[in-house]
């Protein structure tokens, strides 16, 4: 098994084999620039890129990694991002002594990840996000249209999704306001104006697009995934009593724009490829423009946990995984542009909740809750059907191979109280 010069624990998520891109500033100041994880460090790529030790890549942007954000990168393609990444899991290879033994170069190029602040990776142009857990739409759709109407008549046949809001994407550790926002209670015959009182989490994935697209010119479904940079964790907060007064005819607005968390490190799909497995059989067959020959799924372990101000440690509340998808990425990446839309290096596509059959694998409160019928007893006698103010939620997430993780790290955020 490959191994590092750094040593790095067997269940850390960031072993040689993973490498996830991020954009970090030290803490006693400087400006961003792009870096990767490995360990409990952080890997410094301006320094290499100043040092001459990418350029045998036939690598010649200069500057590429003294950016602010990973965009430029992202543009190059998938042949220099597998170029550099080999050339980096050489660099940091136990037997390699170019970075190893250069004391000087390492100093500078090597930092603790405790010492350094992460931000957003990339400057995010657009933000789409989908619908492609059958469960969890089987799920909100029984709740509110019974059993027999669970799922609208397009859901087998296509992915569904939405435009989301880019501003309002934040980096982990960022407080997300309480929003506020219209709603109709039941018993009142005209809506209220206030702080959401049903704010729940979404549990996702998404995945940043790396090359773009011609408008006019789709990406086919054998061609997607060559266009996936890499994928975060997503927790995208929604506040269900607004959306169920402003969603028809349009869909969600005030009650998903508010926030969107994602974690810091940006996991190569590369990365990713020993877990790749069979999603769910779909059916009916989707249309042809749809289908792809082989496994196009992942199995990665995916958690919640929730920890309230009164609670002395988190309490993990969901356990799911991403295979559950229904609609995999190259098909949502593929059906959002056969119409012509162009995607941009540096955009954002979301997976919408990640749910699986069981209880415990509901992606969000309002599954788990079943719409408040089964509040979630917490370890010190507290129950939650919603988030309370100062409830802090963090998912984490990772591929477990033999002896090491392919991991996410985590996204975590803290409700505030609605601003007046």
């Amino acid at each position: 098994m490959l191994k590092s010069f750094i040593d790095v624990d067997a269940t850390s998520h960031f072993p040689i084999q993973n490498l996830p891109y991020g954009i970090f500033r030290p803490l006693t100041g400087g400006k961003p620039r792009i870096g990767v994880a490995i360990g409990d460090y952080v890997l410094d790529l301006s320094e290499l890129e100043a040092a001459g030790l990418l350029q045998e890549t036939g690598f010649n942007k200069n500057g590429v990694f003294d950016q602010p954000s990973l965009n430029m990168f992202m543009a190059l393609g998938k042949e220099v991002w597998q170029k550099i990444r080999q050339k980096l899991q050489e660099l940091l290879s136990e037997d390699e002594p170019t970075l190893r033994d250069n004391q000087t170069l390492r100093s500078a190029a090597l930092r603790k990840q405790n010492e350094v602040e992460l931000l957003l990776p990339s400057q995010i142009g657009d933000y789409t996000d989908f619908y492609a857990s059958k469960e969890h739409a089987t799920n909100v759709g029984t709740m509110f249209r019974g059993k027999e109407n669970a799922l609208m008549p397009n859901w087998t046949h296509l992915p569904v999704g939405y435009h989301g809001r880019s501003s309002s994407v934040v980096i982990s550790g960022t407080d997300v306001y309480r929003p506020k926002g219209q709603m109709k209670p039941p018993d009142q015959a005209t809506p209220i104006f206030g702080p959401s009182k049903q704010l729940d989490i979404e549990l996702e994935m998404g995945w940043f697009i790396g090359q773009g697209n011609e408008r006019g010119k789709p990406i086919s479904i054998d061609d997607a995934e060559e266009h996936i940079f890499g994928l975060v964790l997503v927790n995208d907060w929604s506040a269900r009593d607004i959306q169920a007064w402003e969603y028809q005819p349009l869909g969600p607005f005030l009650s998903k724009s508010f926030a969107t968390s994602i974690s810091p490190w940006v996991v190569p799909l590369e990365a990713l490829e020993p877990f790749r497995i069979d999603g769910p059989k779909q059916d009916p067959t989707p249309l042809p423009y749809l289908q792809k020959d082989g496994p196009s799924s992942f199995d990665i372990h995916l958690e919640v946990y929730l920890k309230g101000k009164e609670m002395e440690q988190s309490q993990k509340i969901i356990t799911t995984n991403f295979s559950y998808l229904y609609w995999s990425m190259a098909q949502q990446i593929s059906h959002h542009t056969v119409a012509g839309c162009n995607l941009r290096p540096g955009d954002l596509h979301a997976s919408g909740t990640i749910s699986g059959s069981k209880k415990e694998q509901r992606g969000c409160l309002l599954e788990l809750t079943w719409r408040g019928k089964e509040p979630i007893d917490l370890h010190n006698g507290e129950q939650r059907i919603w988030l309370d103010d100062e409830d802090v939620i963090t998912i984490t997430g990772w591929c477990q191979g033999d002896g090491y993780r392919i991991g996410f790290g985590e996204v975590t955020g803290k409700i505030l109280p609605a601003v007046h």
